[in-house]
């Protein structure tokens, strides 16, 4: 697989790990030290999303993708746009589906891309 297709379907593979509650595979592709920023502002680190999910204060009850758009790879860097139709339960709020569009940020380390960092939004 290319770079580019490696990163994508970390992507995807984190979104279906979320529905999933796939906690070993988040655990897997997301670098220890990947934070989430939530549409809120909220910088969350990646263990305590993790916990949240296994949990259930975030239920993420499905993924439908839109589009992936803006790939930029830059040696051991990338990063891109996605964009995901997600219906969940956050906090304790009845269940909703956002446009939910993710600021997606990779690294390569050892040979191997993880994600880094996101950044949500709605689009």
């Amino acid at each position: 697989m290319t770079d580019q297709e490696v990163i994508i379907q970390l992507y995807r593979d984190e979104n279906k790990a979320m529905v999933e509650k796939d906690l070993s595979k988040l655990d897997k592709i997301l670098s220890s030290s990947m934070k989430l920023t939530h549409m809120t502002g909220y910088v969350q680190p990646k263990l305590e999303w993790i916990d949240q999910i296994q949990n259930d204060e975030m239920q993420y009850l499905s993924s439908k993708e839109d589009a992936i758009k803006n790939i930029e790879i830059d040696g051991d860097k990338a990063s891109f746009i996605g964009q995901n139709r997600v219906q969940a339960k956050i906090w304790g709020g009845s269940a909703n589906t956002w446009p939910l569009q993710m600021k997606m940020y990779f690294e390569k380390k050892n040979g191997q891309w993880i994600i880094s960092n996101q950044v949500a939004s709605t689009y």
